[in-house]
């Protein structure tokens, strides 16, 4: 090892240290200035604001945001705690976000601390913390999740403001829907004796059709003599009926946004016409497809696939022996893969056509899509047989995204009752882009969440007679866009545009 390796080796086992520590924001003053340098200088750390680091991978491009959206939460909470001496909380609305399972990175991050300054603190890639001067809300009433104090569920419900409901229904109706009886909501709005907030949130609770909840409100408060104007918040009426016990924000949080989009999804998509498919025809056109499909998908994944490897993977003369750099080795796995999971796929959309309910085809298939997809892979021993077990079972980020993917419960929680609205969806243009969309928001597994979408999604078009449908490669960056403007603000309708004009 030469001189040079040496010295990198060592300030590497320096960042190691911290790392196992549990340390995500890294300070000056916990590395010698040396070591820091080093780090710096060949990429494995990166400065977010004087003073201040997170770990990075040297082989990130200028600009690319990946390592520092990983990072954004655990480096707030150990920031925050640091700067004000662990008095701050996050505000009502950024605490509800949390409770609910949604980790997405804010552009702003509201802090309320006695020791605020009343100003942003610039991060990396255009996002920044404010830090308002307030008091800090009563201790029973903080939280902490996972390093970063929040407002209690029950106190973030009765201080978030009225247009809040407005704003952001998803969110508001998920947090109301984890609440199982009135007595927290109750203990926060006689304390402050809030008969305004309790008329809004009375209202609030009848909206998704917890009347029992919205009784005891009432009573309790009238017991204490506060008089209530009962006001409902949101703009309308949601068609979700909650169950009474179905406190999982996640199975919620699913049904309000699926309920949510589908309206916009109908306004924007076409409708299809031509109701009888001949089967026959259907299939030869789909095989015929192939090439250019695998060609597009794989690119899209980043891999450098070209037509004349995807033929000889389908003729079955080519050889894993012989390609013996790694990167092509990759590229072929890949496509190896993805004419064997075509095939499978190929087997659903005939009994789709003939007549199955397709919600139910994809729940009873899409494990052995997602096993044909990487079989090669486990074959060849660049991947480990315990990964095709099944959903994930930790974290995944998606590169360049501000959305983190749910955690590895929430997966299992989701899925069922994701084809179990694919299943009882009539209109074929929402199971079509629903289809794509929910499925890789949720990315339930580890890799492959793209190619599998893109499955998903002609399955369901399958089911609507739309014809087998290629997203280009060279439309990818607008395509990642509409897929980040959904998952990260809620609005299907640019996703619900773009797959229209590829039809």
């Amino acid at each position: 090892m030469n001189d040079i390796s040496q010295k990198l080796a060592d300030s590497l086992e320096q960042l190691q240290k911290l790392q196992e520590s549990g340390a995500v924001a890294i300070q000056s003053k916990q590395l010698s200035r040396v070591h820091r340098e080093r780090l710096l200088k060949h990429g494995f750390i990166r400065e977010v604001i004087r003073g201040w680091y997170i770990p990075a991978m040297p082989d990130e491009k200028p600009g690319d945001s990946t390592s520092w959206y990983t990072s954004f939460w655990g480096f707030c909470g150990a920031y925050l705690s640091q700067r004000f001496d662990n008095a701050w909380c996050l505000s009502p609305q950024q605490s509800i976000s949390l409770h609910i399972g949604d980790r997405t990175v804010p552009q702003q991050l509201l802090v309320r601390s006695p020791k605020g300054n009343n100003k942003p603190t610039a991060f990396l890639h255009n996002t920044s913390v404010f830090d308002v001067r307030l008091n800090m809300p009563a201790t029973e009433y903080i939280e902490n999740l996972e390093g970063l104090n929040v407002y209690s569920l029950a106190a973030a419900l009765v201080y978030s403001s009225a247009n809040q409901f407005q704003n952001a229904p998803i969110q508001m109706r998920t947090a109301l829907s984890m609440v199982i009886d009135a007595s927290d909501i109750l203990s926060v709005l006689l304390a402050g004796n809030h008969s305004v907030i309790a008329g809004r949130l009375v209202g609030a609770f009848r909206n998704i059709g917890r009347d029992l909840i919205a009784d005891n409100i009432l009573k309790g408060m009238q017991a204490a003599d506060l008089k209530v104007q009962e006001e409902d918040p949101f703009a309308e009426k949601v068609q979700v009926n909650f169950g009474r016990r179905d406190v999982s924000p996640y199975v919620n949080r699913i049904r309000l946004m699926w309920a949510q989009m589908r309206k916009n999804v109908i306004a924007h998509f076409p409708e299809q016409t031509q109701q009888s498919v001949d089967i026959e025809t259907y299939m030869a056109e789909v095989e015929d497809k192939y090439v250019t499909d695998a060609y597009h998908s794989l690119s899209i994944e980043g891999y450098r696939v070209t037509h004349e490897l995807i033929e000889l993977v389908r003729s079955g003369s080519w050889q894993a022996e012989g390609s013996d750099e790694s990167k092509r080795h990759l590229d072929a796995m890949a496509a190896k893969g993805y004419w064997n999971a075509f095939r499978e796929v190929k087997k659903a959309v005939l009994a789709v056509l003939e007549g199955r309910n397709a919600g139910d085809v994809l729940e009873q298939t899409h494990s052995d899509w997602y096993l044909a997809l990487f079989g090669p892979s486990v074959a060849a021993g660049i991947i480990k047989q315990s990964d095709l077990a099944g959903y994930r079972t930790g974290p995944v980020y998606i590169r360049q995204s501000m959305h983190t993917p749910p955690g590895r419960e929430a997966v299992r929680d989701m899925m069922p009752i994701f084809f179990d609205l694919l299943a009882e969806e009539k209109n074929s243009a929402v199971r079509v882009v629903l289809g794509h969309f929910i499925f890789v928001y949720i990315h339930p597994y580890f890799d492959g969440n793209g190619r599998m979408g893109r499955f998903v999604m002609n399955l369901m078009m399958a089911s609507g007679g739309y014809p087998w449908t290629i997203v280009p490669v060279e439309r990818r960056d607008e395509y990642m866009q509409a897929l980040e403007t959904a998952s990260v603000k809620q609005d299907i309708v640019p996703f619900t545009k773009f797959l229209a004009t590829l039809i």
